[in-house]
């Protein structure tokens, strides 16, 4: 049996992919004290940082023949975060129910930082999984801030096959934000921005 000790992070993700149960223990164990903290510097609640950390790793035992994974850490701690994302808006639900007749300000400028926050995260997430080509042009247009002459030049491919993967990648984003409904939080934080 080999030591996935190791193994690479890149090398652990394949072996994950391929029923690697060995491969899915060690990254549980490289990874869960540090997924911890992060969830607990968040929530500052442990049974619930525990809770979240557990849902993510089953989440990624369950996912891991779907899900092509190029940073681990990086990825780990984007569904953390985009877990606590989750918690705190069933929170607010819940809250917003049981205070149905106290009127409340939805976003204070701390949970407006924390919110935007999170939606970088969220689509940091669903960036990591566009398909390669999208996700190296989006990045270097977007992260980079290189010129689509600079990219078709870079990947060796045409200016419209750049633009091409460009708009294929910011469809995949927005379909993905209109799925979990993040689309009107990003108009909500846009216009705060503006104001």
């Amino acid at each position: 049996m080999p030591d996935y000790s190791t193994y690479s992070d890149e090398r652990l993700a394949l072996s994950l992919k391929k029923d690697g149960q060995a491969a899915f223990t060690e990254i549980y164990n490289r990874y869960w004290k540090q997924m911890l903290a992060i969830a607990w510097n968040h929530c500052k609640d442990s049974t619930v940082s525990k809770d979240i950390v557990h849902d993510v790793f089953i989440s990624l035992w369950e996912k891991r023949h779907l899900t092509d994974i190029q940073n681990l850490p990086a990825f780990l701690a984007g569904s953390i975060k985009l877990s606590i994302y989750h918690y705190y808006q069933k929170e607010q639900r819940r809250a917003a129910l049981a205070n149905k007749n106290i009127e409340f300000e939805l976003f204070t400028n701390d949970e407006h930082k924390l919110d935007a926050r999170f939606l970088q995260l969220y689509i940091d997430s669903i960036v990591e999984e566009l398909p390669e080509k999208c996700r190296i042009v989006f990045r270097y247009s977007r992260e980079i801030g290189m010129k689509n002459s600079e990219i078709a030049i870079q990947m060796q491919i045409s200016e419209k096959g750049v633009e091409a993967n460009l708009t294929r990648a910011l469809k995949i984003i927005r379909g993905g934000l209109k799925k979990y409904g993040i689309l009107a939080l990003t108009s909500i934080l846009l216009y705060r921005s503006l104001l």
